[in-house]
C-alpha cells in the first residue's frame, strides 16, 4: 500500500500533516495510560512485601527466574525507580508508537525478548532483575537506528531531541558498580536497533509521495 499526501489526513509519517499530529497525539494519550497501569503493580507488589519482584524478576541463569523476560518489565524495585522510569517510558515510548501500532507492538516484543535473555544469559545468579529501562533503552535504540534506515528529515529530529535529553543514558550500558542492570540496558538498545532494521518502512525508488508499506506492519 503506497501512502500518497491527497489522503484524508495526509501521511501520519510526514512532519506537518493533520495525521502526523493526530497519530502524536494518540500515541501520548496511550504511553499516558501506561503509567497508572504500572503504579497499580508496584503498589499490590508493596502490599504483598515484594513478592512479586522475586516471584517474576528475572533470576539469571536460573530457570525459575526465565520467566522474567516477559513479567520484569512490569516490576520495579520500588516507587523511586518507577517514578524515574516513568517519563522517558512516555516520551520514548510516544515517538515509536506513532510510526503505527503493529510496529510499535513488535518492537516491544523483539526488546523484550533480546533484553530479557541478554540479562538472563550473562547476569549475576545472585541477583533478581526488576525494571523498564531495558524497554527504555531499546526504544532509545528504535529512534536513533529509525532517522538512518528510514532516511527520514523527521526522525533525524527525533534523533536529535532524543539525543540532547537522553544521550548521557548511554553511558548506562557500560559495566558499573551501581545497583543498575547495564546488561539490560546494552541488550535493550541492541534490541531496539534490531527492531528498527527489521520492522523498517519499506521504501520504493520509483516513489516520490514516500514510502512503501510493507504488510502486515
Amino acid at each position: 500500500m503506497t501512502l500518497h499526501d491527497d489522503l484524508p489526513g495526509g501521511d501520519p509519517q510526514r512532519f506537518g500533516t493533520e495525521a502526523f499530529y493526530a497519530a502524536i497525539g494518540r500515541a501520548f494519550v496511550a504511553m499516558c495510560a501506561v503509567v497508572p497501569v504500572l503504579f497499580l503493580v508496584e503498589a499490590l507488589d508493596v502490599g504483598l512485601g515484594y513478592d512479586l519482584d522475586l516471584a517474576g524478576g528475572i533470576i539469571p541463569r536460573r530457570v525459575e527466574g526465565l520467566d522474567g523476560v516477559f513479567f520484569s518489565p512490569f516490576l520495579h524495585a520500588d516507587f523511586n525507580h518507577l517514578y524515574s522510569n516513568s517519563v522517558p517510558l512516555v516520551l520514548l515510548g510516544t515517538f515509536v508508537l506513532a510510526a503505527g501500532f503493529r510496529r510499535f507492538v513488535w518492537s516491544t516484543v523483539m526488546i523484550v525478548l533480546v533484553s530479557g535473555l541478554g540479562v538472563w544469559f550473562t547476569g549475576s545468579p545472585d541477583t533478581v532483575v526488576v525494571g523498564a529501562s531495558g524497554v527504555i533503552f531499546g526504544y532509545l535504540g528504535v529512534l536513533l537506528t529509525r532517522g538512518l534506515v528510514e532516511r527520514s528529515w523527521w526522525n533525524f529530529a527525533v534523533v536529535l531531541l532524543v539525543g540532547l535529553l537522553y544521550g548521557w543514558q548511554l553511558f548506562g550500558i557500560l559495566p558499573t558498580d551501581e545497583r543498575i542492570s547495564w546488561q539490560g540496558h546494552l541488550f535493550g538498545l541492541v534490541g531496539g536497533v534490531a527492531a528498527a532494521i527489521v520492522f523498517r518502512r519499506r521504501f520504493d525508488a520509483g516513489n516520490r509521495h514516500g514510502p512503501t508499506l510493507t504488510p502486515p506492519l
